[in-house]
């Protein structure tokens, strides 16, 4: 094995995430999701020991980061010195206004609503994420380009495996045809971006 490095362990790191998932999805159990939990704190601990070794930064700045993030961003629960606050917003809505508030403030510099939605996100994921920033910045774009006809949506199921199922059955449907789901909603994520953005046709700010 070649020497470490932020690149080579990203998949390590991306495939134990899963596996965590996975076990909570499946109810592996206590004893279980402790040890999957313990594999990604293991890939944790050696991207902070590999930054350590080039004088970057270490576990403990990893730690006193998060720290300092959580408190800054959750100003409805923490005082400025970490202390807990009296009182706390009274609905979940508050809390993500207080939370994007704090999170526009500290990145001025993003223009876009979707700049920070990872590129390397499977399209599903993704795709979920796009929509949740695009209702929470009052966008909605129409789901046909200009011109084009509107796609038949059919009704959401009722429950998750219901979806799951129909989620499944169209993406056979898709490989009986010949087509890459993957791919093809990788491509309708960047249209909506096109669309939600009023963007042209081009380079997005997340694109990838």
């Amino acid at each position: 094995m070649g020497a470490l490095s932020h690149e080579s362990l990203v998949e390590y790191l991306l495939e134990e995430a899963y596996e965590v998932a996975e076990t909570i999805e499946a109810g592996g159990g206590d004893a279980e999701l402790r040890a999957e939990l313990g594999d990604v704190l293991l890939q944790v601990v050696l991207h902070a020991r590999l930054a350590e070794e080039r004088g970057a930064f270490d576990f403990d700045d990893v730690a006193r980061g998060l720290r300092g993030k959580m408190i800054r961003r959750n100003p409805h629960v923490f005082r400025a010195d970490g202390s807990l606050q009296d009182s706390f917003p009274a609905t979940v809505e508050e809390i993500v206004q207080t939370w994007d508030t704090v999170k526009k403030a500290e990145k001025p510099g993003r223009a876009h609503a979707f700049e920070g939605v990872p590129a390397a996100l499977p399209a599903l994921a993704r795709a979920q994420k796009l929509l949740d920033r695009a209702d929470r910045a009052g966008l909605a774009p129409d789901p046909a380009p200009p011109g084009a006809a509107a796609p038949a949506i059919p009704a959401a199921p009722a429950t998750e495996e219901e979806l799951g199922d129909l989620l499944f059955g169209i993406v056979a449907e898709a490989r009986r045809a010949g087509l890459d789901a993957e791919r093809a909603l990788r491509a309708a994520n960047r249209r909506f971006i096109d669309a939600a953005s009023g963007a042209a046709p081009g380079p997005r700010p997340d694109a990838g």
